[in-house]
């Protein structure tokens, strides 16, 4: 669970701007609106594609140039 410590002086929408980039980062977000309603097999198989492609395309765009 992702934690953000208010500092000193610092507004409130600040820090909760802060925890709501952490939450997007990881993931959570994401996870819990896939979670919401059921999920044909055609809209999984599709959405493990597309991380796939997602996964394979940085993989590609930061091997080191030999």
């Amino acid at each position: 669970m992702p934690e953000v410590a208010v500092r000193k002086g610092e507004p409130i929408d600040r820090a909760l701007k802060r925890l709501k980039s952490k939450i997007e980062g990881e993931g959570i977000m994401e996870e819990v609106r896939r979670l919401r309603a059921f999920e044909t097999p055609t809209q999984k198989t599709k959405r493990k594609a597309k991380a796939n492609a997602k996964r394979a395309k940085a993989k590609f765009r930061f091997q080191p140039a030999s």
